[in-house]
């Protein structure tokens, strides 16, 4: 019961403290401001960390509509072409838009280890024969392959290939048959001077049941390399068949020359990388 004088108040007038109100959390956020505030989060930490806060959070990130705002402000520039062949939105389980911004997969090299390094890691090695247990990276940059190490093989003959899933690394079906994407491959090397090799390529686009919709690879040659001379293979797969869902990359390099005293073919920078087709 409140006096009037223990708080020195006219008689007759009695107050009350209001009790502070207690700020709200992100759980008692409406879902459309939940969903405004985590858009602006990166999406590796909305894939690999919200999602697992709790199960409002969860639905959040698997939503549709969460990743159809981010895109537009994320990929400007491929937002035009990319809101033209957009997946379902009620596909069940984790958002295949939300793969694409954490993945990233435009202009991105595709290949693991590229240059090789570290031997046959996130390589399958069809066949070898090697006459030395290690290889070594060479640092030296190359000439007429700007920005680019080497790596010195220790194979007389190298034959592995690396095979991409498309839709893991954050492609859609859609977006794969909407004939608005390329698929670009390259690949350099380099030998030691005076040496004679036989170099193969092969790149195959495969299906679902990894059946070959289309492929590039020149024919095997022999060639000499002289010193300071690189070469490059490169292709880019355009107007591609729909159901493309694989890209298997395949090198096979021959030394005819090798010398224990020295080390083999050096094999380079190798790339696969998608574009988008803007108008």
């Amino acid at each position: 019961m409140c006096t009037s004088a223990s708080r020195n108040w006219p008689v007759g007038v009695c107050s009350l403290k209001p009790e502070p109100k207690e700020t709200p959390g992100p759980n008692q956020l409406p879902i459309e401001m939940l969903r405004e505030v985590l858009s602006y989060l990166p999406p590796r930490m909305l894939i690999r960390h919200c999602r697992l806060v709790c199960r409002r959070w969860r639905d959040v990130v698997d939503d549709w509509d969460l990743w159809r705002s981010i895109l537009p402000w994320k990929h400007p520039n491929l937002w035009p072409v990319i809101r033209t062949c957009l997946p379902p939105a009620d596909n069940p389980g984790p958002c295949i838009l939300g793969r694409f911004c954490e993945r990233r997969p435009i202009g991105r090299n595709l290949l693991r280890s590229p240059r090789g390094l570290g031997g046959s890691q996130k390589w399958t090695v069809l066949s070898r024969e090697d006459d030395w247990t290690e290889e070594k990276e060479n640092l030296e940059v190359m000439p007429r392959a700007y920005m680019q190490t080497s790596f010195l093989s220790s194979y007389r003959r190298y034959h592995k290939k690396q095979v991409l899933d498309l839709e893991k690394e954050g492609l859609w079906r859609e977006l794969l048959d909407s004939g608005n994407i390329e698929i670009c491959v390259s690949d350099w090397r380099n030998d030691r001077q005076g040496i004679d090799c036989i170099y193969q390529l092969t790149v195959h686009l495969l299906d679902a049941n990894q059946a070959i919709l289309d492929h590039f690879s020149p024919l095997p040659f022999p060639i000499r390399i002289n010193l300071f001379f690189c070469l490059q293979a490169s292709h880019v797969f355009s107007n591609i068949k729909k159901g493309v869902c694989f890209v298997s990359f395949e090198r096979h390099i021959w030394d005819l020359e090798f010398r224990n005293e020295q080390y083999g073919v050096c094999l380079m920078n190798s790339t696969v990388f998608v574009r988008v087709c803007l108008p």
